[in-house]
């Protein structure tokens, strides 16, 4: 493509901006449809490992293609007390590994083949009209690839119009200046707030001349900082510790790119002289990307013996607050319970139900959403599986220091109460999955039919009388009302056949469209695995036993 008219050129260069950007946000929400459920569990269940945790930063990052979303979520897990500051930075510190993927797919434009890697749009475009929601899912993948190398390749082309290139360049020729090109890059990076797309952006105008490659290393140097912002804007509101791992992680990553760009002031020409030996058909878009790849790969690593002594510096410079949100959940137990082991018992237990009566209500919360389309309730969903995630880590750090302070008989019991909180962490998990399906139907303009609606107030009134059961016989011990439980549990295993062979009849008949089985299926399972943690939690005194389904 030939562009010499000036006005042209503006145009096709900022559409190409455009579909690069809405690329990149279609793949990656794509992506993380595809593997985004499983990731909350996934870091949940993570070891307080430091490589274990880099590793897993860098894997879900590739995966879902956005270090922000990573590094929020994190973020959101730090807040909640669901995970230690120390591996939050470590899986924050692997995510800036994983973002430079997009940059080496954006680097393929330069290939020979990169023409045909537009028609990944037009199949992906065509496996979206699929029903099949994974079908669906991977076709957005693919068309969000193919508009990223169509914006690729409108952008290269915007850029080799002759007037273009003598605006960027006169641009360039003020700010030629290493220093001063790293700070264009943190500033453009934090107003597009995607270190990924300025990279993009970057490989385009080095690929079309406008740039010369040592200029570019000093802009995506600068865009590794300004990511950096969007996890500062997510800590803010947050608990000390995610504003803490917010700042820790801006100031190492402020630290190594100084680092860097003292090294590469010195050494430019040599620097891109020795990443030119990636340039393919002479265009210098991959050595930008396998750039930030290096850097990433060699800094990241080395920061981790850092993050303790940072953590020390952070933990004196950014104060707890005493009046902290999340300990205000916690009423029963403190460790100087633990000199009257006796009493220490007692109270726990009056916490853990404390817990339990919070994944009750929001359960409730949960579960309204679909049957009485309740949508004033979502803070307070949030509000409260965070509390739950808080208590459970409380509670455990209380317990393992309870443990070996009982007699043989009481340690069974302290044993039981281990599964017991487990469960009712799941049944938190489950009701907050409900608030995430809901929005995600919701997303979709999506609703059950009535006859999908009846049936899930049916399996409600199943539940709520193993929510009574369960907290009495936990609290009274009283073994005459397991059967009850039992009975219950039973009959929701019966209901959720029931209502799967109930659900795909109406799709046969065409009184309920085939997009709704996932998510019908999928709450169905949840109501039915809700139902046997209550029985695992009413039978936990006497089997301690917990399911950790």
């Amino acid at each position: 493509m030939i562009i010499n008219d000036l006005a042209t050129a503006i145009i096709y260069l900022l559409v190409g901006v455009s579909v690069l950007l809405i690329g990149m946000k279609m793949m990656s929400s794509g992506l993380k449809k595809c593997i985004g459920k499983g990731i909350r569990r996934f870091f949940k269940k993570t070891e307080n490992n430091s490589l274990v945790s880099l590793g897993i930063g860098t894997v879900v990052t590739a995966g879902i293609q956005s270090s922000d979303a990573t590094n929020s979520m994190v973020i959101g897990f730090i807040n909640a007390g669901a995970m230690s500051l120390f591996q939050g930075l470590c899986i924050m510190l692997g995510a800036y590994i994983g973002t430079t993927v997009t940059g080496i797919l954006a680097s393929f434009s330069s290939l020979p083949i990169s023409l045909y890697f537009l028609l990944f749009a037009f199949v992906g475009v065509v496996m979206m009209f699929f029903n099949k929601e994974v079908v669906k899912n991977i076709g957005e993948i693919l068309a969000g690839l193919g508009l990223l190398f169509f914006g690729l390749a409108v952008m290269k082309a915007s850029f080799k119009q002759p007037d273009i290139v003598n605006g960027i360049q006169q641009l360039f020729g003020y700010i030629n200046h290493g220093p001063l090109l790293y700070l264009f890059g943190i500033l453009l990076t934090a107003l597009v707030q995607s270190s990924s797309a300025v990279t993009s952006i970057v490989i385009a105008m080095v690929g079309a001349a406008s740039i010369s490659l040592g200029s570019g290393l000093y802009i995506v140097l600068g865009a590794m900082v300004g990511t950096v912002v969007t996890t500062l804007l997510a800590s803010i509101g947050g608990s000390v510790n995610g504003k803490r791992a917010a700042w820790i992680a801006f100031s190492l990553r402020l630290m190594t790119t100084l680092f860097m760009l003292i090294f590469l002031s010195v050494f430019n020409e040599q620097i891109a002289s020795g990443m030119h030996v990636f340039a393919i058909n002479g265009s210098d878009e991959l050595p930008v990307a396998l750039f930030t790849v290096f850097f990433n790969i060699v800094f990241m690593p080395l920061c981790i013996p850092l993050l303790k002594p940072f953590i020390s510096l952070f933990n004196k410079i950014i104060k707890d607050k005493e009046a902290d949100k999340l300990k205000s959940c916690v009423h029963y137990i403190n460790k100087n319970l633990l000199k009257t082991p006796a009493i220490a018992e007692m109270q726990v237990k009056k916490e853990i139900l404390n817990m339990f009566d919070l994944s009750y209500r929001n359960y409730i919360n949960g579960i309204n959403k679909f049957l009485i389309n309740e949508k004033d309730k979502d803070d307070e969903i949030v509000e409260f599986e965070t509390q739950l995630d808080y208590l459970n880590n409380a509670i455990t750090e209380f317990l393992i220091e309870l443990s070996p302070l009982v007699n043989a008989t009481d340690e069974k019991r302290v044993g039981a109460f281990f599964h017991v909180i487990n469960d009712i962490e799941r049944i938190g998990d489950h009701a907050y999955n409900f608030y995430e399906t809901y929005n995600e139907m919701s997303g979709k303009d999506l609703s059950y039919s009535k006859d999908a609606l009846e049936e899930l107030k049916m399996f409600n009134d199943v539940i709520l009388p193993m929510f009574d059961l369960a907290r009495n016989i936990f609290n009274s011990k009283d073994k005459t009302l397991l059967n009850n439980l039992h009975d219950l549990e039973t009959k929701t295993d019966e209901l959720k056949t029931r209502f799967s062979d109930n659900h795909y009849q109406r799709i046969k008949a065409k009184q309920c469209i085939n997009e709704l089985s996932p998510y019908y299926s999928t709450l169905l399972v949840e109501l039915e695995r809700i139902a046997d943690h209550l029985n695992n939690i009413g039978y936990s005194i006497i089997n301690p036993v917990g399911n950790d389904e």
